[in-house]
């Protein structure tokens, strides 16, 4: 009898150390799989803030807020040219300010006959810190020219704004997002490292363009001034609350796989004091979070373009080979 009770003892615990054993192996590795990190950085979310640099390099009768009753050809629109003016005069340096008072980094794809008008703002962008992207030498379409017309505008574009800042454009952006067929071969041809013209994904990816990597980096209509304040009416607290809808919904998938989120700023809308303002609480928000990095594209690209964890995604390989 006094054997059975020390068998059964015996048993007992065996049994209780099978079933620790197991619930911690579990537990470990419901913690591995939970804490994987899908950022090389360790970040849970990467937020990427574009502020695009366009005053003066605007075409008579681009939109504004008087484009619903256009002025005669040849006539000029000063109530539109003075808006446009807003994102020199005030816009910008708004902005350089929140950015720098949270010593937060972004791209800005500026119009190379904007920086040319002004260059010391040009210059005060790449003093911040702040990438500098090309955007093209004007404000004007690249999907209707041909391959060496197409090359020239973006090599103007470039070449102006590297001779005001010192600092030579990795990443592009084009006219209203509007590539032509040929845009991937042109960038890459000028050694592009990546295009932000492409709006499939919520990470960056991989797309080859003649055989070799190329790096899209989405960029966004849902978090974009001109789209929801200048073209829906959005009010800046509208415009807050979806950046932080969207915040919330990637930051919880950014615990189980790759996730960016993109913010785009114009000079002459996000660069008034209320837009300011909402971005500062959104600052202040993500800020609550850990994991949580704000980057320039061209930083974001080179640390993905040689990951194998990276989509690669062909889906315009008929244009690009």
């Amino acid at each position: 009898m006094k054997y059975l009770k020390q068998s059964a003892l015996l048993i007992a615990s065996a049994v209780f150390l099978v079933s620790c054993f197991e619930k911690n192996r579990k537990e470990t590795a419901k913690t591995e799989t939970t804490s994987k990190k899908h950022w090389s950085n360790g970040a849970q979310l990467v937020i990427s803030v574009s502020m695009q640099f366009e005053t003066g390099g605007q075409p008579e009768g681009a939109e504004s807020p008087f484009s619903g009753t256009p002025l005669p050809k040849g006539q000029p629109d000063l109530a539109a040219e003075s808006w446009y003016r807003y994102g020199a005069n005030e816009g910008i340096y708004r902005m350089l300010d929140l950015w720098k008072k949270y010593d937060i980094k972004v791209t800005s794809h500026v119009v190379g006959t904007a920086a040319e008008k002004y260059p010391d703002i040009a210059k005060a962008i790449a003093a911040g810190g702040h990438e500098i992207a090309a955007h093209g030498i004007s404000w004007d379409n690249q999907w209707d020219k041909n391959y060496a017309d197409e090359l020239r505008f973006v090599k103007d574009g470039v070449d102006a704004v590297e001779k005001i800042t010192g600092q030579k454009a990795t990443g592009y952006n084009c006219n209203w997002l509007r590539r032509s067929p040929n845009t991937l071969k042109v960038l890459q041809e000028l050694g592009f490292l990546y295009h932000i013209d492409d709006l499939s994904r919520d990470e960056p990816f991989i797309t080859k363009v003649s055989g070799k990597n190329f790096v899209v980096m989405p960029y966004t209509l849902r978090n974009n001034d001109i789209v929801n304040i200048e073209g829906k009416n959005w009010s800046p607290d509208q415009f807050l609350a979806q950046l932080k809808f969207e915040f919330d919904r990637l930051y919880e998938e950014g615990a189980s796989r790759r996730r960016m989120m993109s913010i785009s700023f114009h000079d002459r809308i996000g660069g008034t004091p209320a837009m300011v303002h909402a971005m500062e609480e959104f600052i202040k928000y993500t800020k609550e979070k850990k994991g949580v990095v704000y980057m320039r594209k061209d930083e974001i690209a080179k640390m993905i373009v040689n990951d194998p964890e990276t989509p690669i995604d062909n889906s315009e390989d008929m244009y690009n080979n």
